[in-house]
């Protein structure tokens, strides 16, 4: 289980989150929508420890900290239960594949050589990567490079997953095999949180989808009720928007 409660902050004078509080329970499938600037990649970076937040707390299991005020002890035990899928894949150019899946194994975890490369191929043998360990990310294609980026955070056995907006740096074409690829390790039963843009996923994938709007949470609930049946007026605007071309069969 992770939660976060009355998640706060702000950049100079202007306010990003104002006081969220969200529940994911093991194994859920939470996805997060809204427009540009609604807040919900500043979320995830700082329930990622990525940016700091000026308030609110963080739970993940039986151990909680203030978001605020979380020692380097206290955020290496909480990277140890979480992963992070980025944007732009945030690869080492000048390592291939396989140690960019293992250095977070050899030097985060401290794991020995063998076992790390054992759970690396693993890993990239699950994301359909299994003949391309020793290829380094200029030769491999943006799907390709972000299957790596996610067999990295396959690789650490997290508690939970965080991807924000996994397919946004992609061409259309690779976005389909991204999205599948994330589907299938969902199945398996990891938690996850997921800011995206892809609607037709999100009610596909998800057990709950959140709208957030200027740093808030306007509405949650299964997918069938907040994107087929919206009871806010906001989230309905937002889908209006970007789902013209969109059709759901239920």
């Amino acid at each position: 289980m992770i939660e976060v409660k009355n998640v706060r902050k702000s950049f100079g004078k202007t306010a990003v989150l104002k006081g969220v509080n969200i529940r994911v329970d093991e194994g859920e499938v939470v996805v997060i929508l809204g427009a540009s600037g609604s807040g919900k990649t500043t979320l995830l970076r700082c329930i990622g420890f990525l940016d700091k937040a000026d308030q609110g707390t963080l739970t993940i299991g039986d151990k909680t900290v203030g978001l605020n005020k979380a020692k380097k002890r206290d955020i290496f035990a909480f990277r140890k239960k979480t992963a992070f899928v980025f944007q732009n894949h945030n690869l080492f150019h000048n390592k291939t594949a396989l140690e960019n899946v293992t250095e977070g194994l050899i030097v985060g975890r401290k794991l020995p050589k063998a076992e790390a490369v054992a759970i690396a191929r693993n890993a990239l043998a699950k994301v359909g990567l299994a003949d391309r360990h020793d290829y380094y990310p200029s030769q491999l294609s943006g799907g390709q490079q972000q299957r790596v980026g996610i067999a990295r955070a396959v690789a650490l056995g997290p508690e939970v997953i965080l991807f924000d907006e996994p397919t946004s740096a992609l061409d259309p074409e690779l976005i389909g095999e991204t999205l599948a690829l994330i589907k299938k390790i969902a199945v398996d039963g990891i938690t996850m949180m997921i800011v995206t843009h892809e609607i037709s996923f999100a009610h596909d994938v998800a057990s709950k989808v959140i709208f957030m709007d200027g740093g808030a949470i306007v509405e949650e609930g299964a997918p069938g009720d907040v994107l087929v049946k919206p009871k806010e007026e906001r989230t309905r605007q937002f889908l209006k928007r970007i789902l013209e071309p969109v059709e759901f069969h239920i």
